[in-house]
Formats: structure tokens, C-alpha cells, sequence
């Protein structure tokens, strides 16, 4: 990726992370002892349970047919929770915001144990090599995108709620247009490979699709009764992080550019998956 796409990237996570932190209630963490049984719930789904169905649903013989890199994509989506998009998919789509920000802090943490031993499964049950992932390799990618920034935009709220307040308003503004123009850059430039990969593994596309509906359901289903709860962990498990699956690949994969492609359509379809059950859970929110 050229240096100018890399700074678009870092930015855009950057400022969508402490955008988040400045409009966090300054009780939103203390919450965690409300939410124990909930938080664990939510760690085993998001980082183990979406796990094991993939590595399920990549056994299951009909998928035997997947090529090698779909398989490497469907396989880093599924062991990297903690999604930096998370909290604000989860504000804006009848979710609880702060639970949000306290789950994914939490997979975040997790994570840094749960990828390394779950890379390791992956390639003993597949015959893998070459993919001894460390726990600094995901340490360094979750501190520097997502904690580095929340905790500022945290302290910011702490210190002096009086701009934060005012600031919180153009900091979301300046957060969406980064990501619009991030969204389009990628779309501009990986639109015709996106198409032509889509068109050679057409039989990845449902075995995602079953993967993300898996997620979803799991998520739904770990939550308590709470609307609110359930759209919010269905967000958690089904939301994977991208930015780690695709820093992953450039790192264990460089030389197989579809690794990267197929992390890119998983997200795409989660996205257009996740948007009816959102519907519906608005629909059932508002007859509430």
C-alpha cells in the first residue's frame, strides 16, 4: 500500500477512536462490574466460539473445495475480534454504546492470547506453516489503533468535559468524512480485483455468508432479553477486525494478494448481512 492510502488508514482509525473516547460517558468502564457474567459471555462468543465454527465450517467437506487463500481470509476474520468500528456501528443501531467500548476493550485484550493459540490450532488442523503468529504482533496493532486513541479521547473527557462537549460534534464529523473518503479510496482501487475474485471463488461467498449469520446468531443468543444487549453482542461477535486480519496477512502472506481481497469481501458481506438484523431489531425495538 503507498504511504499516502497508510497515513488515510491511520488517520481515519485514529480519529474515529478518540472521536468515540470524547463522547463516551465518564462512567461508561466502571460498568464492567454491572456486566461480568455478560462481559464473559460476550469474550467466549467473540473470541473462541466464532473461532470453532470456523474452523467447523472449514471442515465440513463441502468447503474443501475453497482455495487456499479464501481459506487464510475466512480464517483470520474469524480469530480477530474487536472490531474499531464497533462502537459506533453500535451508537447508532439501537446498541448500547458503552457496553460496546467495554466489550471490545476487553476482546481487544483478550485477543493478544486467544489469536497465537488459535493461528496455532488452525495451521495443525490444516497443515500450515509458516504462520508462527506472536502475541506482540497483536499487541502492537491493538495499542496503537484502538487504545492509544480511545484512552486519549477518555482522558480529554475526564479532564475537561466542558470542550469535549464542544468538540465532539466536529470531531464526528471529521471522523465520518476521513472514513467516506476511505471507503471510496479502497473501493476505487480494489474495485476490478474485487470482481474478478469474487467471479474465481464464487464458492467462498455463502461460506462466508454462514460464517457472519453464525456470528449474528451467537451473539443474539449469549445476550441477555435486553434489545439493546442483544443488538449490541450480535455486533460484537459478527464485527470482525479487518485491520488486524489484513495487517496479518501482508505479514504471513505478502506474496498472496487475494489473502487480502477475500478479508476485504468478508467485511462486505457482514456489512450487507448485519444491516436486516439491525432492521429487525429496530422494527422490534420501536413495537416494544
Amino acid at each position: 500500500m503507498a504511504p499516502s492510502p497508510s497515513l488515510l488508514v491511520q488517520a481515519t482509525l485514529f480519529m474515529i477512536m478518540f472521536a468515540l473516547g470524547v463522547g463516551l460517558p465518564l462512567d461508561g468502564f466502571s460498568r464492567w462490574q454491572q456486566h461480568r457474567v455478560l462481559l464473559l459471555r460476550a469474550l467466549l462468543g467473540t473470541c473462541v466460539l466464532v473461532p470453532l465454527a470456523a474452523l467447523l465450517l472449514l471442515l465440513w467437506p463441502p468447503t474443501l473445495a475453497l482455495s487456499q487463500p479464501a481459506r487464510f481470509a475466512i480464517s483470520l476474520m474469524a480469530v480477530c475480534p474487536s472490531a474499531p468500528l464497533l462502537l459506533r456501528k453500535a451508537g447508532k443501531t439501537g446498541g448500547d454504546r458503552s457496553l460496546a467500548a467495554l466489550l471490545q476493550v476487553a476482546a481487544a485484550l483478550v485477543a493478544i492470547l486467544t489469536i497465537p493459540l488459535l493461528a496455532i490450532l488452525f495451521t495443525d488442523t490444516f497443515g500450515v506453516a509458516g504462520w508462527a503468529i506472536q502475541p506482540r504482533h497483536v499487541a502492537s496493532q491493538v495499542a496503537g489503533a484502538q487504545w492509544l486513541p480511545l484512552l486519549l479521547g477518555l482522558v480529554l473527557r475526564r479532564l475537561a468535559p466542558g470542550w469535549a462537549s464542544r468538540l465532539e460534534t466536529p470531531l464526528d464529523r471529521i471522523a465520518n468524512l476521513l472514513l467516506l473518503l476511505l471507503v471510496l479510496g479502497v473501493l476505487w482501487k480494489t474495485a476490478p480485483m474485487l470482481v474478478t475474485y469474487v467471479g474465481a471463488n464464487l464458492v467462498a461467498l455463502p461460506v462466508m455468508a454462514a460464517l457472519v449469520l453464525i456470528s449474528l446468531a451467537l451473539g443474539y443468543g449469549l445476550a441477555d432479553r435486553d434489545p439493546r444487549q442483544r443488538v449490541t453482542l450480535a455486533l460484537v461477535t459478527s464485527m470482525r477486525n479487518p485491520g488486524l486480519a489484513l495487517l496479518l496477512a501482508g505479514t504471513f502472506a505478502p506474496g498472496v494478494p487475494a489473502v487480502k481481497l477475500g478479508i476485504l469481501v468478508y467485511l462486505l458481506i457482514t456489512v450487507l448481512l448485519s444491516g436486516p438484523f439491525l432492521r429487525w431489531q429496530h422494527r422490534t425495538q420501536s413495537q416494544a
